[in-house]
């Protein structure tokens, strides 16, 4: 049947990834995945170091590559990698890295372990995180701590699909940690946002012709009154220069008047002091 191929297919998928998380720790990696090409299996690994991954000289891809053909029966693997743009943001990455510090540094640094993932995630833009850790942590009885910031959804289809999870194992000397890491990411859209709600229905066109007319007349209209506003400011600016400029007209036109009027009683003055000039000389 079609059915059972096609879950043979993800098994088998699922399989490899697990061997290949198992085989490359402290790489970073997040996920791999199967693609079928007529060469052969394209093996996509996505990780954050990929320098780690291909190794000197490509030795760890060579041995991969035919642990793959030999294990799990893959004709010609081909295994392509990808590094990881924003790795605090894979869950799978971050979880991996706690337990590598809880392995190195022990169980008593486990609460700035977590504050630092929790700081660090946060600031690559995430809206939400939680971090779990379980296990016989600091003391000899089993606990359960829960390290958290931001906004989280825990249930609805959004708590399914868009969060972010992984869980990891730290094998230390009390025996074995257990952790949890869930991450809202930036990109993701929730439903029961009112902004969001609003844009969208805004970027809505209208159904029928008629609500089409009803806006472009809308749309007219208002354009028209943009157009009226402009129009009456460019007429009360021009009224008000033409008013300076009779205002000046007319003020020049005083100041012609009162020079010719103040002529007259100069050249007056003048004749009175020539005339006394005269007599005085006639005397002498």
């Amino acid at each position: 049947m079609i059915e059972t191929k096609f879950i043979r297919d993800i098994v088998k998928e699922f399989q490899v990834a697990e061997f290949i998380s198992e085989s490359l720790k402290n790489v970073g990696f997040s996920r791999a995945k199967i693609i079928k090409t007529p060469l052969g299996e394209k093996i996509v690994i996505y990780a954050s170091r990929p320098g780690l991954v291909v190794g000197r000289k490509g030795e760890n891809i060579q041995k991969l590559t035919k642990t793959l053909k030999s294990k799990f029966k893959l004709e010609n693997p081909q295994i392509e990698i990808i590094e990881v743009e924003k790795p605090m943001l894979d869950a799978k990455i971050v979880a991996e890295r706690i337990a590598s510090s809880l392995e190195r540094f022990g169980s008593s640094k486990f609460k700035g372990i977590g504050h630092k993932t929790l700081s660090d995630v946060m600031d690559m833009g995430a809206q939400g995180v939680e971090i779990i850790i379980s296990g016989k942590i600091p003391s000899s009885r089993a606990k359960r701590w829960r390290f958290y910031q931001g906004y989280l959804k825990k249930s609805g289809d959004i708590a399914v699909s868009g969060i972010r999870k992984a869980y990891a194992q730290a094998r230390l000397k009390t025996g074995i940690v257990g952790i949890q890491v869930r991450i809202m990411p930036p990109e993701l859209k929730l439903p029961d946002r009112v902004d969001e709600r609003i844009e969208v229905l805004e970027e809505e066109k209208p159904r029928t012709t008629e609500e089409k007319e009803i806006k472009d007349i809308k749309k007219a209209k208002e354009e028209k009154e943009v157009k009226d506003k402009k129009a009456k400011k460019s007429s009360k600016k021009s009224s008000k220069k033409d008013e300076k400029k009779d205002e000046k007209v007319e003020d020049k036109k005083v100041d012609k008047k009162s020079e010719n009027k103040e002529k007259p009683v100069d050249e007056v003055k003048e004749k009175s002091e020539k005339s006394e000039s005269k007599k005085e000389d006639k005397k002498e």
